[in-house]
């Protein structure tokens, strides 16, 4: 693993980001501030924290807003990974959950290196992707509209035959 000045916890929202920074001294982490979701403002964001020639390892889970912050940070050239949510560590009773907290946990445990990356699919792989659940979506609205409609006619007496052979 490389040698990390900062670890730097993004906790992703639609409109805006929740940054946290560890140093890589083993200091405490802290919150850093908001940001919003936008390419200028991320490469904006990793260019001044990575003054000086200072390496920074960017980490965020993954979720619904895609891998864009991913690519952007690496096409320009910084280091980030994208986490599986369901495999950070949690303390037991731990139940409060905001996006500062959220934070600057990913920004320790990331300094740790309790945190299992995932695998990030190319444009093209993630569009076929997409397109795969969006089919197998209509295919079930389209299975369960035909059951509807079963349901109807046979309340009202009258029975479809099915598909003519």
């Amino acid at each position: 693993m490389k040698n990390y000045s900062k670890f730097v916890g993004l906790d992703v929202h639609k409109a805006e980001i929740s940054v946290a920074i560890a140093n890589g001294d083993r200091g405490k982490a802290g919150y850093y501030g908001t940001v919003e979701n936008t390419s200028y403002a991320c490469l904006k964001l990793a260019k001044k924290l990575s003054k000086g020639g200072e390496q920074a390892l960017f980490c965020y889970e993954a979720g619904p807003c895609g891998h864009e912050i991913y690519r952007q940070l690496k096409k320009a050239g910084y280091d980030c990974v994208v986490i599986a949510p369901s495999l950070i560590p949690k303390k037991a009773g731990d139940r409060v959950k905001t996006d500062r907290r959220d934070a600057v946990s990913l920004a320790r445990l990331m300094r740790a290196a309790k945190l299992t990356s995932i695998w990030v699919p190319d444009r093209e792989q993630e569009t076929m992707r997409d397109m795969t659940r969006e089919r197998e979506d209509m295919k079930g609205i389209e299975r369960n509209s035909r059951q509807r409609l079963g349901g109807f006619l046979l309340r009202h007496g009258k029975i479809y035959p099915g598909k003519p052979e």
